[in-house]
């Protein structure tokens, strides 16, 4: 025998018994009552009934307060955030020029404004400055007292 029809009878063995197992698991196991499905018929106008086997309580379709602050019970409400740092006035100033250098250039070029050289070159160190002053203060590196091994920080 060559070695693809060893594998072809041992896929036949294989399928098999996964269909004997099968069989024989559904034997033994019955099937939930909580798993059966419904069968719904429908009318002769298109409608489909009412679902029998669910019963419709109607005090379910009236609002109650009692209702809507029963469900608020188990909900979080986390406590108001503490308010934002006001930050030093470099950082505020790096913050303006990064975004002020191309808002004006962008300002000047739709309304036509003059553009001198030295202007423009003002607003694009304006830009790079404040990126990179906000890039080197953003301190990424690891704390001061953490030691030789910080381990997994979170």
């Amino acid at each position: 025998m060559t070695p693809q029809s060893d594998e072809d009878e041992v896929w036949r063995q294989i399928v098999a018994s996964f269909n004997e197992k099968a069989e024989d698991a559904s034997a033994d196991q019955p099937w939930p009552d909580r798993e059966n499905v419904a069968v719904e018929t429908v009318h002769e106008d298109g409608e489909a009934p009412e679902r029998e086997d669910e019963p419709r309580d109607e005090a379910d379709d009236e609002t109650d307060g009692s209702a809507e602050q029963a469900d608020d019970e188990g909900h979080y409400v986390p406590p108001p955030p503490p308010p934002l740092p006001r930050g030093d006035a470099l950082s505020r100033l790096s913050w303006v020029a990064l975004f002020g250098g191309p808002a004006y250039l962008l300002l000047a070029a739709l309304l036509d404004w003059p553009m001198e050289g030295w202007i423009v070159f003002t607003a694009v160190a304006a830009f790079i400055g404040g990126f990179v002053t906000l890039v080197v203060r953003m301190g990424d590196g690891p704390p001061p007292d953490s030691g030789w091994d910080d381990g997994a920080v979170i």
